[in-house]
């Protein structure tokens, strides 16, 4: 086993649902005891220290230790096209992402941007993610074998359109279908892998195609992901595609879409009858709060997602938004509830951290395993320790208690201050090149 030292932050429960005042966890001198994947035991480190003397004790102290983020809307293809400013969805999706998403069709270059997209997610603390995949079969193969020895738990299926996208990325009902089978079959529930049946949305998903994802959706354990009221053209335009649906949300659940396996990326525009529909189901939405603001779809109403019981996770949306870092995502989506004043929904520390994981892992079903740092939970961790004398550092040295850590981390942090990350026990990146980072000492040689 292995002790960890460490100021420990998590949020075990909902601050939307309880008092946000009590609802994060926090240990300033804190320990973690770890018997290869799973947390067996947590306290003030000296207590535990005195339990489990013989034990080796990893110092963690200097930083912060949070559970591991969890992305729920990111695109594997779109790494290359992040930074495509000054252009609404649709423009940006025929200028910047479609064309990037084409190149794909090379399993070489599939194979090179996999291996960026998951370097990605581990160097920003994201240890578990929902991906928006290729329309490639081969490209979601290139995808999955690199994920399954990443260490990250990865959700991901292989994106189906059969109309207005260029001819390149479009399949056929009977395609779609095998290919999912094949994918499914192959990686589904391989090690920290699952399934998502993707269609990119229903503008490019014909009635066919949809159909073909309910079929796919019926193998145990998949879940559903595409993107939903994210631009009012958008809205529009689906509207001319679907005149006898009621709405957006009812071109999806007319073909039993919608369960407590979905989750919604974008969800800016949804009208009362969606939101009622996605409560009564249990599915989630992906805010995603940079791209909203970077492609200028509008500012995410949270308050009312809130009050039709709709859960809401974070999403980086990677590369409509800005970078990996939900930290960064916090911070926007902080900004935004701001900028909408009373309509808004008043953001502090512990709702951020929440939205970044626990959240997360409710979205995905996997609440049970990792979110927070629980005893009986996988330690998925990330470790933010900023460079000495950065803004970050300085900043922390002089925080009034946990709460204040945490907003002043969102307000400042990013993948630069990602000295270490866990999954399931396993590091995945080294300690940064600074000697004052971190310790890892025999317990006798532990203060």
């Amino acid at each position: 086993m292995t002790l960890y030292r460490a100021s420990v932050l998590d949020v075990p429960g909902d601050p939307f649902a309880d008092d946000p005042g009590q609802a994060l966890r926090a240990e300033l001198d804190g320990g973690l005891l770890v018997r290869a994947e799973r947390i067996v035991a947590r306290g003030a480190y000296q207590e535990l220290r005195r339990e489990h003397g013989g034990e080796e004790v990893v110092d963690l102290r200097g930083g912060v230790l949070l559970p591991g983020f969890v992305d729920t809307h990111v695109h594997f293809p779109q790494i290359r096209a992040i930074g495509g400013l000054g252009m609404p969805l649709l423009d940006w999706l025929q200028r910047c992402a479609l064309p990037e998403e084409e190149r794909l069709a090379e399993r070489s270059y599939a194979e090179a941007v996999a291996g960026e997209f998951l370097a990605g997610l581990s160097s920003a603390g994201t240890t578990t993610a929902l991906v928006f995949g290729s329309h490639f079969a081969d490209a979601m193969d290139a995808l999955f074998t690199a994920a399954a020895t990443s260490g990250l738990r990865i959700t991901a299926g292989q994106v189906l359109s059969d109309r207005v996208l260029p001819p390149s990325l479009l399949t056929t009902a009977g395609r779609g279908l095998a290919e999912g089978r094949a994918l499914m079959q192959r990686w589904h529930g391989h090690g920290r892998l699952r399934y998502a049946v993707t269609p990119r949305f229903s503008l490019s998903a014909s009635e066919p195609l949809l159909e073909v994802c309910e079929e796919l959706l019926a193998e145990p354990g998949t879940w559903f992901t595409t993107h939903i009221n994210e631009n009012t053209a958008e809205v529009d335009q689906v509207a001319t595609y679907f005149p006898a649906r009621a709405h957006y949300l009812d071109t999806y659940s007319h073909h039993n879409l919608i369960t407590d396996r979905s989750v919604l990326a974008h969800n800016v525009h949804a009208t009362d009858q969606e939101l009622e529909v996605m409560a009564a189901a249990g599915a989630w939405a992906a805010h995603c709060p940079t791209s909203n603001a970077a492609l200028g779809s509008g500012l995410f109403p949270l308050r009312r997602h809130l009050r039709y019981g709709v859960g809401v996770a974070l999403g980086s949306d990677v590369g409509g938004g800005t970078g990996f870092s939900l930290l960064k995502e916090g911070l926007q989506a902080y900004f935004g509830q701001q900028l909408l004043g009373p309509a808004g929904q008043p953001l502090g520390p512990a709702h951020l951290l929440y939205l970044s994981t626990r959240a997360g892992a409710l979205a995905l079903g996997m609440a049970e395993e990792v979110g927070d740092l629980s005893v009986g939970k996988a330690f998925d961790a990330v470790w933010l320790r900023p460079p000495a004398r950065s803004t970050l550092d300085i900043v922390l040295d002089h925080a009034a208690d946990a709460p204040d850590m945490v907003a002043k981390i969102f307000a400042l942090g990013t993948p630069a201050d990602v000295a270490g990350v866990w999954v399931g026990g396993q590091r995945l990146t080294p300690p940064q090149d600074n000697p004052s980072a971190s310790t890892h000492s025999r317990p006798q040689e532990a203060a």
